[in-house]
C-alpha cells in the first residue's frame, strides 16, 4: 500500500516541508541537498508512494540501505524536505503527487514547491547584477499571503509548472491546500547552483524564517562554471580535430 513510513519519532508544531525532486538545473535537489548536510537533518520516513522505482539507495562509507525518496526533518526549525535521489516518471506522477499531497493535508503541514524555469546565461550572472537569476512566487490556497509579504512577484509571463512539481502543485489546488510554488531562472543544460542559492537565500530563508549559510554553493558553482569551460574547450577541439581541413604531409611527400 502507499505510504509514508516514519522511521524515528520527531516532534514538529507548524512544519513547512521543502519539496527538492529533480528537474530543471536541479536547483530543487542541489537547495535540499544544502539544507540536509548544513543543519545535519534527521532521516525522518521513508516514501513507499505506488509508482516509485524499486531500487536500494547506499551512500559511501555508510551500508545503510534506504529508499530512494525519503523525508528528513529538523525539529529546531520545524523544518520538512522532500528528497529524492531519481528522477520521478512522467507514468508515475498522479499517484506520486496524489499520495504526497494527501500526506501533507492530513498533517497539517506548509509545502514550499521548488521549480527551474530554463533560462540561458543567468548561471554567468553574479547575483544581485543585471544577469543574475531572477525568482518569482505562485502559490496555492492562502499560500499568497507567503509572497505578497517577503514581497517575491508572480512570472512575468503566463506559463505552467510541469513535471512531478506541477502534478504536487496540481494536486494541492485540488485540496485547496496552503502551498507555495517558488520559480527561479536556471541554466536548463547544467546543474545550476546559483539559482538554487538565490531560491534559499530569497525565497527559502524568509519564507520559512531560518537563517542558511550558502557560503559553499559560492564554491560550487565556480567548479561547475570550471568544468563546464573546460568541457566546451575540448569539445571545441574535437571538432577542430574532426573537421575536413586541407594539411601538408610533411616528410611523406
Amino acid at each position: 500500500m502507499a505510504s509514508i513510513k516514519l522511521q524515528t519519532d520527531i516532534d514538529l508544531d507548524d512544519p513547512m516541508l521543502i519539496e527538492g525532486l529533480p528537474g530543471v538545473g536541479l536547483v530543487g535537489k542541489i537547495a535540499t541537498d544544502h539544507l540536509i548536510d548544513t543543519f545535519d537533518m534527521t532521516y525522518y520516513a521513508s516514501v513507499q508512494c505506488g509508482g516509485l522505482p524499486s531500487v536500494a539507495v547506499y551512500r559511501g562509507d555508510d551500508s545503510v540501505l534506504r529508499p530512494p525518496v525519503r523525508l528528513y526533518a529538523d525539529a529546531e526549525r520545524d523544518l520538512l524536505v522532500l528528497h529524492s535521489d531519481v528522477p520521478i516518471s512522467s507514468d508515475s506522477t498522479e499517484t506520486f503527487a496524489s499520495c504526497i499531497v494527501d500526506w501533507i493535508a492530513a498533517n497539517g503541514i506548509t509545502p514550499l514547491f521548488l521549480s527551474g524555469l530554463p533560462e540561458q546565461g543567468v548561471a554567468d550572472g553574479e547575483i544581485g547584477t543585471e544577469n543574475s537569476p531572477e525568482l518569482f512566487g505562485v502559490a496555492t490556497g492562502d499560500g499568497i499571503s507567503h509572497l505578497d509579504r517577503e514581497g517575491i512577484v508572480p512570472p512575468r509571463q503566463s506559463g505552467l509548472v510541469s513535471g512531478p512539481t506541477g502534478a504536487l502543485l496540481h494536486e494541492a489546488i485540488g485540496a485547496n491546500l496552503t502551498g507555495v510554488g517558488l520559480i527561479v531562472e536556471a541554466n536548463p543544460q547544467f546543474p545550476d547552483p546559483k539559482a538554487s542559492r538565490v531560491l534559499l537565500e530569497h525565497g527559502i530563508s524568509p519564507i520559512a524564517d531560518i537563517d542558511i549559510d550558502t557560503t559553499s554553493l559560492i564554491e560550487q558553482a565556480e567548479e561547475i562554471r570550471e568544468a563546464r569551460e573546460r568541457f566546451a574547450k575540448r569539445m571545441q577541439q574535437a571538432q577542430t580535430e574532426e573537421s575536413s581541413q586541407a594539411q601538408p604531409l610533411r616528410g611523406f611527400q
